[in-house]
């Protein structure tokens, strides 16, 4: 994927300036914040971001000291992008909607701002994110992806994989396996490996769509052709592609609850 980094502008030549990148879809929004910031010696904006596969990059590539990023943004919203470049880096949410704001504070944001708002509003903001690095507070919370699920189950995983961010839709997924402190995610013919406990991603897609079968395995029903007894409460997943997954006793209750 070839991402385009919009503007690298340098406001200060401080090498303690506040490196930010600015992620906002609206063009008008990032002009305001530039503006904002126009005459603040110890900020630097490193980036310029439209959207957030553009901000994923600029993480990667730039190592921001602070994101000022917008939550509702097409391809990626602000969330997904702080899951793939991890909820370690700090991050002010500027966004015309209050209906965000708990989720944010989950995820430890330095601030929340609702658009319109005033300069006096994001100096202060740029105050806590100052104090907060300045004591290398560490930014990652408990994990809250079990909570969300209860609202909404998952749509889609996001995988990054270098400066490349791989989007699955959950309806592709075939099966999913834990791998140490990795999932192995299988769909279309390809396995794409993400760090997060198979726990988590169970708590976050829909109970009646996927069941975990096994310690280890969790099945999109819609794979499943038979279930066959191997021997005395051994039992495998035969799906409709020939793969052969492994079903634990209380994996099978569960799936006989879902398919009688």
């Amino acid at each position: 994927m070839s991402v385009l980094i919009r503007e690298i502008r340098v406001v200060t030549n401080s090498e303690s300036a506040l490196r930010i990148a600015i992620v906002d879809d609206e063009e008008l929004a990032r002009r305001v914040i530039q503006e904002y910031l126009r005459d603040v010696e110890d900020v630097q904006i490193v980036a310029e971001c439209a959207n957030g596969f553009e901000a994923v990059k600029a993480v990667s590539d730039l190592a921001p000291d602070l994101l000022l990023l917008d939550v509702q943004m097409p391809k990626l919203n602000g969330f997904e992008v702080i899951e793939l470049v991890g909820r370690d880096q700090p991050v002010i949410f500027v966004t015309a909607y209050d209906d965000y704001a708990l989720k944010a504070f989950e995820i430890h944001a330095v601030d929340y701002l609702l658009k319109p708002f005033e300069r006096e509003r994001l100096l202060e903001a740029l105050d806590r994110a100052r104090q907060r690095l300045a004591r290398k507070e560490p930014t990652t919370p408990a994990r809250t992806v079990a909570s969300e699920a209860q609202r909404r189950p998952l749509e889609r995983v996001l995988i990054r994989d270098g400066p490349r961010v791989h989007v699955i839709p959950v309806g592709k997924i075939d099966f999913i396996q834990a791998q140490d402190d990795y999932v192995a995610i299988r769909s279309e013919g390809r396995t794409h490996l993400k760090e997060q406990p198979l726990s988590e991603l169970e708590a976050a897609l829909d109970p009646s769509r996927f069941v975990r079968i096994h310690r280890s395995y969790i099945l999109n029903l819609e794979r499943l052709a038979r279930v066959d007894l191997l021997a005395k409460d051994s039992r495998v997943a035969r799906l409709h592609d020939g793969t052969e997954l492994p079903v634990s006793r209380s994996g099978y209750a569960r799936l006989q609850e879902l398919i009688k």
